[in-house]
């Protein structure tokens, strides 16, 4: 089964919550929660969400190397830059999943589109 999400004038959360339930397949009467479900999700408009100026500064991504003072911090406006509005909703939606064997399959359902 695959789904599209409409990001256009919506926010990120309630576009990155209506995806998680999606890819566990919460939605449908079949769930069972030790299986991933055969569904593809795909987010279109990623780069007209809806989104507060205040949070381009405030949101702060953090990334650990694992070293001693290897941890990094950057605003989402930075994130956003270099890499584009995808990243902000892969890690959105990968938040929102559960975090177990399966979260990686599922993120493998899920296609971005700017």
């Amino acid at each position: 089964m695959e789904y599209t999400i409409d990001a256009n004038q919506k926010s990120l959360g309630r576009v990155a919550s209506q995806a998680a339930v999606f890819l566990m397949g919460k939605n449908t009467t079949t769930y069972k929660r030790h299986l991933a479900p055969a569904v593809k999700v795909r987010i279109v408009n990623a780069s007209k969400v809806k989104m507060n100026p205040k949070k381009l500064e405030d949101k702060i991504y953090k990334t650990f190397s694992g070293y001693p003072g290897g941890q990094k911090e950057k605003p989402m406006k930075e994130v956003i830059e270099h890499k584009g509005y995808t990243e902000i909703f892969r890690l959105a939606v990968k938040g929102m999943l559960p975090t177990n064997k399966l979260r990686s399959i599922m993120m493998k359902n899920l296609e971005i589109t700017e």
